[in-house]
């Protein structure tokens, strides 16, 4: 909303603003007013001007660029907030929901590099190609280079002694195919034409030709045969290699990656990335070898026989390299593209099948399928645009490769009617161009795949090369036993740009019981989150100890940490397999006895095989409290110093709650506990209450403390009574059924 004091550099603008000559860098949909209400506005930066219509009006104001405005950024309770300023203060301002945040953040980084641009009065060197935008969000614009494969030599250097073995297999069977061709010639000049002009056969000679013919055949294909075995078990185990690497990698990455990414195309990347590598590896990189030292091989040969019509073969071949490389940079891009958007077709299904329930529960079938026909059809436009490309490349290099050989024929022709050379030579040279020009052509077709591979090939690299925002440090400190005291000082953390918790101090006694309270959005799970070291504090330390907890090694540390969420995560396998997750060799009395401690052992053994009973897919078959109380046993049994709560209870019925407070208040003895929840009445046995407000504390105290203080607490207290006392106070729609009548006779 503009301010109402006019400002000099203020200028009314008609209503289409753009000047003639004037491009839009970028823009802005503002859809708050100014009293947050929704309304349609819109900023506009240019190279020369920062152009804004008001939300609710069609009033265009404009500012010319100058090094003194400066633009700033806030955001706060899911509200985002755009302000101009100058050397007087504050001449408008924006706000918006924050689903629009990254076109914001955009605009705010090219503003910066415009003034940067009139301070230096000539381009800004940091200018660089913005990210092409698809429906799919915002991708890298820059095309996967060719020389990425090369990184796949780390994952090949364990298998370098097979390789090198592979490698003089291939050099070997090449040269044996190469022997046939070049016994044409004494076939041709001694046997054949001798025999034409009356002379009689040599059959000890063409015996010693066709079994050299022979044994050059069986050779090459024995060698053949060894090669490609030899180096299909080397490129599977190095594509192996190269998923459980990748998956590896991604398990150590911090949770800020994954809440930035699709599941399905994480899915796409490990799984179908890395076997198109495999298959480039065993077979097309093989292919491509042996091309090269044909193609070498062959020309050493042709030149040695006959070096004027050996030019006149390798006509065609700068002509095939130009477009080859013509091509490459197209197919590169191309094959970027698909796997983005075949990234996007997987997660449309990664999405959709596990909550199959919830599709059907609000009909919205017809809505999937027409966002997997829209993925679907995504996919084959990119498709079409790259196949149009090299269904013109092919038939072209096949075409000059026909040129050449008509050209070979015709040089040819005339050196033997000039007795330059022989029948024979011509017979063999036109065999190994045969050879010579089905290996350039393979290797021009070499070129998709190839780019195929690069393209997944950085797909891939891009989660090797991740760093994760919670690092290892580089001598841990070794955690003999924890007590379980922690000190919060000073602690802030940002998502992004947005400030979620603000110089946060607190102090728990080891074996004490902490309850976070406070609204949504307050930062009590951003809190728990980082006690957890799911993410790094940006602001402060934690402290477990009176250690710093980013000392400790990641999973040394959480190994003394016992998670219960709201929405209990179970895996794919027997419930003793689930409660054992934490501790996968604890023995079944064990297990027994943490189940019995959550409550769950008796409804355990109802099940068709007890413990043994299969949980489905994130614990289908099992009821809300069932999968809670088992993941309360998950936690019970590695015995943590530490326990997260969070919202542990806030999804069942009341009987439920009950049992799996029952369980809860075996979890919480001699522990550290720190307790997430609405229901201010299940966080009555807490030692403390820590009430939260826009990422700080605002009171500390028990219950009856802060109740009798009237503040913060004291009004989300009596906020959830009024609740409680308006849900007690509603009446059955049905009246309560009479009593039975007593059948006569009766007593």
């Amino acid at each position: 909303m503009p301010s109402t004091d006019p400002s000099p550099v203020l200028a009314a603008v008609p209503s289409a603003p753009l000047e003639r000559g004037e491009n839009a860098l970028a823009s802005l949909d503002v859809d708050l007013d100014a009293k947050e209400r929704f309304a349609s506005g819109e900023i506009v930066l240019t190279e020369r001007r920062l152009l804004a219509r008001d939300a609710g009006t069609d009033r265009w104001l404009a500012w010319p660029l100058d090094t003194a405005l400066t633009l700033q950024h806030a955001d706060h309770g899911g509200v985002g907030q755009l302000s101009l300023h100058d050397a007087g203060g504050r001449l408008a301002a924006w706000r918006y929901t924050l689903g629009r945040d990254p076109a914001a953040l955009k605009l705010l980084g090219l503003f910066e590099r415009q003034k940067r641009r009139l301070a230096s009065g000539e381009a800004d060197p940091d200018d660089e190609a913005e990210p092409e935008e698809t429906d799919f969000g915002v991708e890298s614009a820059a095309p996967p280079s060719t020389w990425v494969l090369l990184r796949l030599s780390r994952f090949a250097k364990p298998y370098q002694w097979q390789l090198l073995l592979g490698f003089v297999l291939t050099l070997a069977s090449t040269a044996a195919s190469l022997v046939p061709p070049y016994l044409t010639i004494p076939l041709m000049d001694e046997v054949l034409i001798p025999y034409q002009n009356g002379q009689q056969i040599d059959t000890h000679l063409v015996w010693m030709l066709l079994a050299g013919l022979a044994g050059a055949a069986l050779v090459a294909w024995a060698l053949g045969w060894l090669r490609t075995w030899l180096l299909a078990l080397v490129s599977e185990r190095i594509g192996a290699d190269l998923r459980t690497a990748t998956f590896e990698h991604l398990l150590r990455l911090s949770l800020d990656y994954f809440g930035s990414k699709r599941t399905g195309d994480l899915m796409s990347r490990i799984g179908s990335e890395s076997d198109r590598i495999c298959v480039f590896l065993s077979l097309h990189a093989l292919d491509f070898a042996t091309d090269v030292l044909m193609i070498g091989m062959t020309a050493a040969i042709l030149f040695s026989i006959n070096p004027s019509l050996a030019l006149a073969t390798l006509l065609p071949l700068p002509f095939i390299a130009w477009m080859i490389h013509l091509v490459r940079d197209r197919l590169r891009t191309g094959f970027e593209k698909i796997d983005r958007v075949w990234g996007e077709v997987t997660s449309v299904l990664a999405d959709t099948i596990p909550g199959i329930r919830v599709v059907k529960a609000f009909a919205q079938e017809q809505r999937e399928a027409e966002r997997f026909r829209r993925a679907n059809r995504a996919n084959l436009e990119v498709n079409d645009k790259l196949n149009k490309t090299w269904s013109l490349f092919t038939p072209t290099v096949s075409l000059l490769t026909e040129i050449g050989l008509l050209v070979v024929w015709a040089f040819g022709i005339w050196l033997v009617s000039r007795d330059a050379i022989t029948v024979g030579v011509l017979s063999a040279f036109i065999a190994y161009i045969g050879r010579f020009y089905g290996r350039l052509d393979s290797m021009s077709r070499i070129v998709s795949v190839t780019q195929k591979a690069a393209a997944g090939a950085k797909r891939i690299f891009d989660i090797l090369d991740h760093v994760s925002n919670v690092p290892e440090p580089a001598q841990p400190v070794k955690i003999e036993r924890v007590q379980g005291g922690l000190s919060l000082q000073g602690v802030g953390f940002r998502y992004g740009s947005r400030a979620v918790i603000r110089g946060l101090d607190l102090d728990i006694r080891p074996g004490e019981m902490i309850g976070l309270v406070g609204h949504s959005g307050s930062g009590k799970s951003t809190l728990v989150n980082l006690i957890c070291r799911f993410y790094d504090v940006t602001d402060g330390a934690i402290k477990v100890d009176g250690v710093d907890l980013r000392r400790f090694g990641v999973a040394d540390y959480r190994r003394h940490i016992g998670l219960v969420l709201q929405e209990p995560f179970l895996f794919f396998g027997t419930v003793a397999e689930n409660i054992a997750y934490g501790k996968p060799d604890a023995t079944r009395e064990e297990i027994v006895a943490a189940a019995r401690a959550a409550h769950a052992h008796e409804f355990i053994l109802r099940l068709p095989h007890g413990y043994d009973s299969v949980v489905g897919e994130r614990g289908q078959g099992l009821l809300g409290g069932e999968r809670q109380r088992i993941s309360i046993a998950r936690a019970l049994l590695i015995d943590p110093r530490i326990l997260i709560l969070d919202e542990a209870t806030s999804s069942v019925d009341t009987e439920t709650e009950k049992e799996i407070q029952k369980a809860l208040d075996n979890l919480v003895q001699g522990r550290t506990t720190i307790a997430i929840a609405h229901r201010l009445s299940t966080l009555r046995r807490a030692d403390r209450l820590v009430v939260m407000d826009r990422g700080r504390i605002v009171e500390v105290g028990t219950h009856d403390e802060l109740l009798a203080r009237e503040g913060a607490y004291w009004r989300l207290y009596e906020a959830q009574l009024r609740q409680v006392d308006e849900s007690d106070s509603e009446r059955p729609l049905l009246p309560p059924p009479a009593p039975a009548a007593h059948p006569a006779g009766a007593a």
